[in-house]
């Protein structure tokens, strides 16, 4: 993992980043609710961007399906993959990336690629800190996550029956930081918090219906872990250190893949995801392809060279 950093007095940074550790270090999630308007701005606040080739560790919390895991390690597969180009084949994945890839500064022009890489995974089994994780375990699932390699980015994602402290309450994922480490935060929105981090595959708790759709994988939990996750990479990697490109309060700040929630397409309003597609053989809603022709369902990513939100239809 690389980060850039434009010139700063190295004080001010210092400074910044006590004031990050000093306060909420579950800062910033992934909020689902609204959809459709033009998203707040989000302005750069001087700090690094996560760039260059970043590596994950994944935790997996609890028992979690061979399904979900196949699932969410296909979508990190996806990011970097160029598959071959056709009117069926596009979008894909990586045009969602290139979009977060676009927050760094150009290199002769170019927008330089962002590798993304599992290199380390853990099974936590049995519930090693209970089944209720609050912000006192995280640094030592991050712990679990890295094996103590401060380059490695900790992904823990939660099974189902896992409560997670700060989820359920607007948020379906977060991002924050443990001992000055970048770390995400997934939960399974199966059974916490359906109505709020299941949609569009589950009826929403708030607002219009709309329409239910079919996930992409025939599995609710892994599609719906796939849009938060997505939603906290892109928060993780321009706002890596809660000093980088964000909108509105530090303490509840707007980010990347959080401006534009509920929008999945064009034309996208409340209760209406916008366009999308459907998988003929299973019904499926998608709006992206990976590798191996793996569909997903990617919520839309604030685009910063337009200042609107981006979608893949």
């Amino acid at each position: 993992m690389a980060s850039s950093l434009p010139k700063q007095p190295l004080l001010l940074f210092i400074s910044s980043l006590f004031l990050l550790l000093l306060f909420s270090p579950l800062a910033l999630g992934s909020p689902r609710g609204g959809g459709g308007g033009r998203p707040a701005r989000l302005t750069y606040h001087g700090g690094p961007l996560l760039t260059g080739n970043i590596k994950l560790g994944l935790v997996w919390y609890g028992p979690t399906g061979r399904i979900q895991k196949s699932v969410i390690r296909s979508f990190i597969k996806s990011l970097n993959y160029r598959g071959p180009r056709g009117a069926y084949i596009e979008p894909q994945v990586s045009a969602w990336w290139r979009v977060v890839e676009s927050y760094q500064p150009r290199r002769r022009g170019m927008v330089p690629p962002i590798g993304v890489r599992v290199v380390r995974q853990v099974t936590d089994k049995f519930y090693s800190v209970g089944k209720v994780l609050t912000v006192d375990f995280i640094p030592g699932l991050v712990q679990k996550a890295t094996g103590g390699d401060k380059s490695i980015i900790p992904v823990i994602f939660a099974a189902r029956g896992v409560t997670v402290q700060g989820l359920c309450m607007g948020k379906c994922s977060l991002h924050g930081l443990s001992g000055g480490q970048p770390y995400i935060v997934v939960g399974d929105p199966e059974t916490e918090c359906p109505g709020t981090c299941a949609w569009p595959f589950y009826p929403s708790d708030y607002g219009p219906k709309g329409v239910t759709l079919r996930p992409p994988s025939g599995n609710v939990g892994a599609d719906a872990m796939v849009i938060s996750f997505a939603s906290a990479l892109a928060g993780i990697v321009t706002d890596p250190y809660n000093n980088g490109f964000y909108g509105g309060s530090i303490f509840d700040p707007t980010e990347a893949g959080t401006a534009c929630p509920n929008v999945f397409g064009s034309g996208a309003f409340p209760g209406y995801t916008g366009k999308v597609r459907v998988d003929p053989a299973t019904g499926g809603a998608f709006n992206v392809r990976g590798a191996r022709g793996k569909k997903f369902l990617l919520p839309a990513v604030y685009n910063p060279l337009t200042s609107s939100c981006w979608t893949p239809l």
